[in-house]
């Protein structure tokens, strides 16, 4: 029988390789798959690959997707580097709307230009207070984190689902479940006219610094990650395993806040149902097809954002269901996890 054995030293060629080959990988099996459907499988890799990044406009609507894929996933970075499961920065996104929404609102056209400020603030503070919940409960009473921040993004659909239905229904909606529109001093400034490319973008690629300067140039980035690879000699240094648990949810609650922020003042203008996009789900992928390395998650918040804009094409332009989105997102994972258990560890053929 086949039996997965421990190599003596992965090829570190081949560990940062990896994810091209599994992106390799998902682009042969989305051929087979465009064949099994009927579809002409050079122009469906065309809506995933190519038409997404053909123009300046086509780049600005990359970059809003990929604006809170990448500011989720540094957050979840840290998270994964100091050996913190928080699989519910989508709740955290969530809350972080809502939290900006709620100082959108009370703003009229008279109010001051730098409200986006405390819109911004806001939803920082909202996916904070939000990721301080799980926080709180693996701490106190030793809670699996996973379990309990993925429960929590259930808990805050439910609670986008009251307000945009109830306190928040815009009295003038027709009864749809949508907040107003927000007023323009609450709406995230764009960097261009004729594109909805807002500020985000400055900040996401400013949170890719930031993170790099933390995790590879401070000493508390320092003792984060070797409390997340050897815990035993992080207390032997001294290093605080209960302050890394909190700072790297609070950091990714914050990161993921202010993404809920951006997205919900900026491309969308006012809080509705369908501000939950699964952004909090897929940059978990985003952080691992970047290798958890800042620069490396810019290229594949990029990838991602193609497979989301690919879906939504394929589905205008050929027919097909918007799900292919996640599909593809589905193939890139489990096509990283078996290249990367293939790096290292080889099948070994053992007599029974």
């Amino acid at each position: 029988m086949l039996k997965l054995e421990a190599r003596a030293e992965p090829s570190a060629t081949w560990t940062y390789a990896s994810p091209l080959l599994a992106l390799g990988i998902t682009v042969v099996i989305g051929v087979l798959m465009f064949t099994a459907l009927g579809k002409d499988p050079l122009r469906g890799l065309e809506m995933f690959f190519w038409l997404p990044i053909k123009s300046g406009y086509a780049w600005g609507e990359l970059l809003v997707k990929a604006t809170p894929l990448l500011l989720i996933a540094l957050g979840l970075a840290v998270c994964f580097r100091s050996n913190v499961w928080n699989i519910g920065a989508e709740g955290q996104y969530i809350i972080g709307a809502i939290a900006a929404a709620g100082v959108a609102l009370m703003a009229d056209a008279q109010s001051s230009r730098w409200l986006v400020l405390a819109v911004m603030l806001a939803g920082m503070l909202g996916g904070m207070a939000w990721a301080s919940i799980t926080a709180v409960l693996r701490d106190r009473f030793n809670a699996n984190e996973i379990l309990v921040s993925l429960m929590l993004v259930y808990v805050a659909v439910q609670v986008l689902s009251y307000l945009v239905g109830g306190p928040w229904k815009d009295p003038g909606g027709f009864n749809f479940p949508q907040s107003k529109n927000f007023e323009a001093v609450a709406r995230i400034p764009r960097l261009f006219d004729g594109s909805r490319v807002s500020i985000g973008v400055l900040l996401a690629v400013a949170g890719v610094a930031g993170l790099w300067v933390f995790l590879f140039r401070t000493r508390t980035g320092f003792s984060l990650q070797v409390g997340g690879l050897a815990p035993a000699a992080a207390r032997y240094a001294g290093f605080s395993s209960r302050r890394a648990l909190w700072s790297a949810l609070l950091i990714s609650g914050g990161a993921a806040g202010l993404a809920g922020a951006l997205e919900v003042a900026g491309p969308i203008g006012q809080l509705t149902p369908y501000v939950p996009a699964g952004y909090g789900f897929a940059a978990i992928i985003v952080a691992y097809v970047g290798r958890l390395h800042p620069v490396g998650m810019v290229l594949s918040a990029i990838l991602m954002s193609m497979f989301y804009i690919g879906g939504e094409m394929a589905q205008s332009r050929l027919g097909l269901t918007k799900s292919l989105t996640g599909v593809f997102q589905g193939l890139l994972l489990f096509s990283l996890l078996a290249c990367d258990t293939l790096v290292n560890y080889r099948l070994k053929w053992q007599k029974g």
